[in-house]
């Protein structure tokens, strides 16, 4: 503004202005004081979680305790058998769960939209994604386990599933969505068909898909209270699937409350192996998104 302009300008209304205007200058800096506040927060409470995992968990990270089986307390037991069985149900569970959320997203995004039934159907997974981990175990211990008449490493790995899938359905959705209309319009004015103008949207969200997957790995791989009723944990080395089975988050709730020092070692040590390894994937499934955008 003008210095003729602002003399034109009565001077009340100029003061009204510049108190309006140191106001909100105060407002601005103490909102950015509370952000930056909530951010150091954070970054402390996950820090202090880092530094006691790997302060309490790196001493155990011994060859004898990434070799060798669960045994008695003081026989120089491992977690081996704990290591195998997450990585089995994980994976188990990510091939049953994935394909099924990929294409349930691929429908509300391309072809339900808005329809009544496009709208149950997000209705039921935004209430998946939502619920209590420990209701999936139940459920699944109700169909599973009470029919099967045991635990097992498969009812494990189908509770794992049942969490991944609301994820998928959820990011593959929005990612289907980034990509813009005008791919889809060119696509069908050169005469392709449905399936195969759906086919070059999901080579384009490639990346998005990829990451939504890893962040559900990544969900799913610490889970505990869904194993609890399903896979059991097994203290002997088993791979069966049919048979109750080890894993790393039954290890640390079975470990960490007994009265053994060997034992809590080794729950630090499964803890700060479940960490680094959830970590490692939010950072791929990040990186991966970034280079998307």
């Amino acid at each position: 503004m003008s210095a003729t302009t602002l003399d034109a300008v009565p001077q009340g209304i100029r003061l009204s202005v510049s108190k309006q205007q140191r106001r909100r200058h105060r407002t601005d800096r103490l909102v950015a004081a509370l952000c930056i506040f909530a951010t150091l927060v954070v970054l402390a409470a996950l820090g202090s979680i880092l530094w006691t995992l790997v302060a309490r968990g790196l001493s155990g990270l011994t060859i004898d305790a990434l070799s060798h089986v669960a045994a008695p307390p003081g026989q120089g037991g491992g977690l081996l058998n704990a290591i195998v069985g997450s990585l089995i149900q994980t994976a188990l569970g990510m091939v049953i769960g994935t394909p099924i959320g990929l294409l349930a997203g691929i429908f509300l995004a391309e072809y339900g939209r808005n329809s009544p039934f496009a709208n149950a159907v997000r209705f039921v997974s935004d209430m998946l994604l939502s619920a209590p981990s420990i209701l999936v175990g139940l459920f699944v211990y109700l169909i599973l386990v009470e029919t099967l008449g045991h635990f097992s490493g498969f009812a494990g790995s189908v509770a794992l599933a049942v969490l991944v899938i609301p994820i998928v359905v959820r990011t593959t959705e929005d990612m289907l969505r980034l990509v813009p209309v005008q791919m889809r319009e060119a696509a069908s004015a050169l005469g392709a068909r449905q399936w195969r103008v759906t086919l070059l949207i999901c080579r384009a969200a490639k990346a998005g898909l990829a990451t939504g997957v890893l962040l559900a790995m990544a969900r799913t791989a610490g889970e505990t209270a869904p194993l609890l009723f399903t896979s059991l944990g097994n203290l002997v080395w088993s791979v069966s699937l049919d048979q109750p089975m080890a894993s790393l988050p039954l290890t640390i709730y079975q470990y960490a409350g007994s009265a053994y020092d060997d034992w809590i070692q080794l729950a630090w040590t499964a803890s700060l192996l479940i960490t680094v390894g959830v970590l490692a994937i939010n950072i791929i499934a990040r990186v991966m998104l970034r280079s998307k955008r």
